[in-house]
């Protein structure tokens, strides 16, 4: 079977690497738009309604604005790459790993938001230590992180090609970071983070980091422990994998290239720890474009229309 999808706003760079994903898909055909009408709401609203699925890869008000001209029609169904309803109650976050039942709710929604790239490596440490009661609601987190500077999108693209970014630079010091609404919310948290992006000279990958001391969680805790509890949640999911065997074993590394998962879209979750001081460094390794952004939009297609979930996808 065979389901026809609209990317609107597929020239840009989240837009250009789902069309590139779904070229190679099985199970899909593109409708492409004329160039002379990608700001035409008619011919756009046109796809939507012959599209089994519409994927949003579009900044945040001129998304709000496709779902706003489509809302007359119950049929159309999006993935919204966008910032501009990832909180909101209508709409179904995209992290399918993030709860037991996340993959059956975004199965038969009809508007399912893309979460962000930071956002689904902190969630994926997070979500489970909160909701395994591990660590408390109300816990005071830093969220140090760095992308690649291809997550700024085309303007920080050319920016970095034309010399004018620096080698690594942090942003976001304002700490009031778009992404912060959504990390707190599905953590489950009653403060936010503080959030410390960055971005380095390399064009895709990720690190999300989330440094705790023992006396942060609980109860009594061990490394092993917050390692088994990643391997148990994420143990049927096929694009999340634990990246060490055994907390402190000899394959340990010692080291973590941001950049290391960079054109897949698998993410590598690590727990390193110092038992002399009770200290613990967990790790979510990502592409910031894959799962990160384009994947995990055709991760949700993909589980939204029953299609295996790893299809055209690399891990």
């Amino acid at each position: 079977m065979s389901f026809r999808i609209f990317i609107d706003g597929e020239a840009g760079t989240t837009g250009l690497k789902v069309a590139a994903r779904l070229q190679a898909h099985p199970h899909v055909e593109i409708l492409h738009i004329d160039d002379a009408q990608r700001k035409d709401p008619q011919a756009r609203l046109q796809l939507m309604q012959d599209s089994d699925m519409t994927i949003l890869c579009l900044p945040d008000e001129a998304a709000r604005d496709a779902v706003a001209f489509a809302e007359g029609d119950a049929s159309i169904r999006f993935i919204d790459a966008s910032t501009a309803h990832r909180v909101d109650s209508d709409w179904v976050y995209g992290f399918p790993e993030m709860t037991a039942t996340q993959r059956g709710m975004i199965a038969s929604a009809s508007r399912i938001a893309n979460p962000g790239c930071y956002p689904t490596g902190f969630l994926a440490l997070a979500k489970p230590l909160i909701a395994s009661g591990m660590l408390p609601a109300d816990s005071r987190l830093s969220v140090p992180a760095v992308s690649g500077y291809s997550g700024g999108g085309k303007s920080m693209i050319g920016a970095h090609d034309s010399g004018e970014l620096a080698p690594q630079f942090s942003y976001g010091t304002s700490l009031s970071h778009k992404h912060l609404a959504e990390m707190t919310h599905y953590a489950g948290l009653t403060t936010p983070p503080i959030f410390m992006p960055s971005v380095g000279d390399f064009y895709a990958g990720m690190l999300v980091h989330l440094p705790l001391h023992a006396d942060q969680f609980a109860g009594a805790v061990e490394a092993n422990q917050l390692y088994q509890l990643y391997a148990d949640w994420y143990a049927a999911a096929p694009l999340v994998r634990m990246g060490a065997a055994r907390a402190n074993d000899e394959n340990t590394p010692k080291m973590l290239a941001a950049d290391a998962l960079a054109d897949t879209d698998s993410m590598e979750i690590f727990v390193f720890s110092d038992a002399k001081f009770q200290q613990f460094w967990l790790v979510a390794r990502l592409d910031n474009l894959g799962k990160g952004a384009s994947g995990a939009a055709v991760q949700n297609m993909n589980i939204a229309l029953g299609i295996d979930e790893s299809v055209s996808l690399a891990a």
